[in-house]
């Protein structure tokens, strides 16, 4: 479903759907730049150029980059070098959201927080309490 938004870009009104998040105008001279990344990429000696040479030869912005490469628009099996940052750390990562590093990090929070509800649990079901008392002076 459509809906009337102001482009994010240049604040015109446009009809925003799935696909596109910009206007017309902003749409147009988006792929403008992309084709000219394309074809700074393809060129053999350009192939494993890293991303910010990529941007300072382009002129194209580092977010649009990533958000190409993202969608899949810029593959970076193609293109070694190309990727976007990962969602938790910033690490430059080529798939999924979060880096392997991240992963195994959220990994085992959750495993640490599992064996801590269980030993909660564990002593609820025991029906132990112990009390310790302050010695007053």
């Amino acid at each position: 479903m459509s809906d009337v938004n102001n482009c994010p870009r240049c604040n015109a009104l446009f009809m925003k759907s799935r696909f596109r998040e910009v206007c017309e105008a902003c749409h147009k001279a988006e792929e403008t730049l992309f084709d000219s990344v394309i074809r700074f990429l393809k060129k053999r000696e350009n192939r494993a150029a890293s991303i910010a040479r990529v941007v300072d030869v382009t002129g194209v912005e580092e977010e649009l980059l990533f958000n190409w490469v993202k969608k899949g628009r810029i593959q970076s099996r193609q293109f070694p070098n190309m990727g976007y940052p990962c969602d938790r750390c910033g690490k430059i990562i080529q798939s999924a959201r979060i880096c392997e590093g991240c992963q195994t990090s959220l990994i085992q929070d959750l495993k640490q927080h599992e064996s801590d509800e269980q030993w909660k649990q564990s002593i609820k079901e025991s029906g132990h309490t112990y009390y310790t008392r302050r010695k007053e002076k």
